[in-house]
């Protein structure tokens, strides 16, 4: 029997409850999001979720990473912090809500 997709997208969103959501604040302007989702690739880090908003007068931006929580998150974090375009990496728990609200938007 096949779970019906309000199954599978709960147990998505159980699966993800473990995971841990990096706020990163950056310069805002063309590249930046390659430079970040680069990082993660290059060292074979899942990103499960992406929220980008701009903040102010647009010369920044909010970035939200949902990722998995697992003993590499504090290098990837330390090499976050080393691209010149980011400007301040921190753990947001409570940002976890944007990711409830954008999959409850798509359901």
């Amino acid at each position: 029997m096949t779970p019906c997709s309000s199954e599978m997208k709960a147990d998505q969103t159980t699966a993800n409850a473990a995971g841990a959501v990096l706020r990163l604040l950056v310069r805002n302007h063309a590249g930046v999001m390659s430079h970040v989702c680069g990082l993660f690739a290059r060292r074979g880090f899942n990103v499960d979720g992406i929220v980008s908003v701009p903040l102010g007068n647009g010369d920044r931006s909010a970035i939200l990473l949902l990722v998995n929580e697992d003993e590499r998150l504090e290098q990837v974090v330390r090499q976050l912090r080393k691209l010149e375009d980011v400007l301040d990496v921190t753990r947001s728990p409570e940002a976890r809500q944007a990711f409830t609200a954008v999959t409850t938007l798509l359901a």
